[in-house]
């Protein structure tokens, strides 16, 4: 009998995932799975396939919404109700610049432990990339994951990064394993991952629909959401000395800083910022209006930062319109 509710489950499987294009997927890990009536004998751990929390798009709902903004690709969905509202350029392959560290976020909020004290290698305190930008920890120093990871998507340290990658895997190289693994499990097929922190690399690249696919996710961890509503964070650490050391951070979010302003109608929650030459300004955010649902609004490729704001500001201006 358990063989029979087994096949069945397979051409289920199948049926859904062999008909569609496959950045919509109805798939994705869970780290709990919810519960069934029929036991099948087998453990649903992973792959639970599940669509109710995924906005999902057609050719039809954005197609001919393509004149909003002049960025490169833009997305803006209502997940609360799970609707598209506007959508430009959702799968065209386009590099993520630093919004890679929420990648890596999801990484350590699914595999890691925020209590876990940190030793910064060499490596990460002294990245040999000109602009590169770092939290300016020193080799040997200690700090808390938890810490490093409000480093990391707060001011958007490479070197967080990589020291995040060092003490899970080892090394970034197998770290990054870990995130394209996370990243087709959730159905972000159209993404590939070459380091943990989003500077250039031409094999380096994702969609404005598997970068939503991502925060989706984060969005339902409460320590993610905490962090990124934060306009600023001290850092507290030891040396190699074990002397403490603090560090101050302002959050790169410009709405978050109130150097940029929102629609009145709209409350900005957090998000997270990148730029790079080649990725150009990049944004994504989660805000919420007064009856409490939630949007998630992206744009990527941006020609300069004050582009990058008004038109953020005017795809969030459209909603309100709507509403």
């Amino acid at each position: 009998m358990k063989k029979r509710y087994l096949t069945i489950l397979l051409i289920i499987i199948i049926s859904f995932g062999g008909c569609q294009k496959s950045s919509d997927q109805f798939f994705s890990y869970k780290d709990y799975v919810s519960s069934t009536n029929i036991d099948l004998g087998i453990e649903l751990s992973e792959n639970n396939f599940f669509a109710e929390n995924i906005v999902v798009l057609s050719d039809n709902e954005y197609s001919s919404q393509d004149d909003l903004v002049t960025s490169e690709a833009a997305l803006l969905f209502d997940v609360t109700n799970n609707n598209v509202i506007y959508a430009k350029n959702p799968y065209e392959r386009l590099y993520p610049a630093s919004l890679t560290k929420l990648m890596t976020a999801l990484v350590v909020l699914r595999r890691g432990e925020l209590t876990d004290s940190v030793t910064v290698s060499n490596n990460a305190a002294n990245i040999p990339v000109a602009g590169a930008k770092l939290c300016g920890f020193k080799e040997g120093d200690v700090i808390s994951m938890d810490g490093l990871l409000h480093c990391l998507l707060i001011y958007s340290g490479n070197d967080a990064g990589i020291a995040i990658a060092e003490h899970m895997s080892k090394s970034e190289e197998e770290f990054v394993k870990l995130m394209n693994s996370e990243a087709k499990a959730i159905g972000a097929s159209n993404t590939n991952f070459v380091n943990s922190h989003g500077l250039h690399d031409d094999n380096h690249y994702t969609t404005a629909y598997d970068m939503y696919l991502i925060f989706n996710e984060l969005i339902q961890h409460d320590a993610f959401i905490n962090i990124i509503s934060q306009s600023s964070y001290i850092a507290v650490y030891k040396d190699i000395d074990k002397n403490e050391k603090s560090l101050s951070f302002n959050s790169t979010n410009l709405y978050l800083l109130g150097e940029k302003e929102a629609p009145e109608t709209l409350t900005i929650i957090g998000g997270k910022t990148g730029l790079t030459y080649r990725a150009g300004n990049c944004l994504i955010l989660l805000s919420k209006d007064s009856n409490n649902a939630q949007y998630v609004s992206v744009i990527l490729k941006a020609t300069d930062t004050d582009v990058l704001y008004s038109e953020m500001t005017k795809m969030l201006l459209f909603l309100t319109e709507l509403n």
